[in-house]
């Protein structure tokens, strides 16, 4: 599996960093990762049309959207497994800026993930993100992991 984060603005805060940095070593032994760090934008507009170019062709996308749908992580890892099931061997995680995520990016999402209801900057977002992407794979393989 490949997974694609593609996120609005860069990781200022070094300990979520370090984090992001950790998991993503974790993660690595499960799946190939690319993070793509767009500049922030003028509006949520400019920063979803700057997103939408940097979609990969061929991959799931999925929308981290406070309007999608909650999941908990047990379904996070059966989305992932079902669309590797489904022939997708990409999945591409847009994470909008600190205004949101633009419409064009969730009309054009395979689906849109809340991860909670809670408000989250959109660089605690991305660790949270890794985060559940290595319990999901560890889900997947079998794999204990503390709950």
């Amino acid at each position: 599996m490949r997974f694609t984060v593609l996120a609005i603005g860069k990781i200022k805060e070094q300990y979520l960093r370090d984090a992001i940095s950790d998991y993503s070593k974790r993660l690595s032994r499960f799946a190939q990762i690319e993070v793509i760090e767009l500049p922030e934008g003028k509006s949520v507009k400019e920063e979803g049309e700057s997103q939408l170019k940097r979609l990969p062709e061929k991959a799931y996308i999925v929308a981290l959207d406070l309007a999608g749908k909650e999941i908990d992580s047990p379904k996070l890892a059966g989305l992932i497994d079902k669309t590797a099931t489904d022939g997708y061997s990409h999945i591409c995680f847009v994470i909008g800026g600190a205004e949101g995520i633009s419409p064009e990016i969730t009309d054009r999402a395979d689906f849109r993930f809340c991860m909670s209801k809670l408000t989250f900057t959109h660089q605690m977002a991305r660790f949270i993100l890794f985060e559940q992407l290595y319990r999901a794979e560890k889900i997947i393989n079998n794999e204990a992991y503390h709950k």
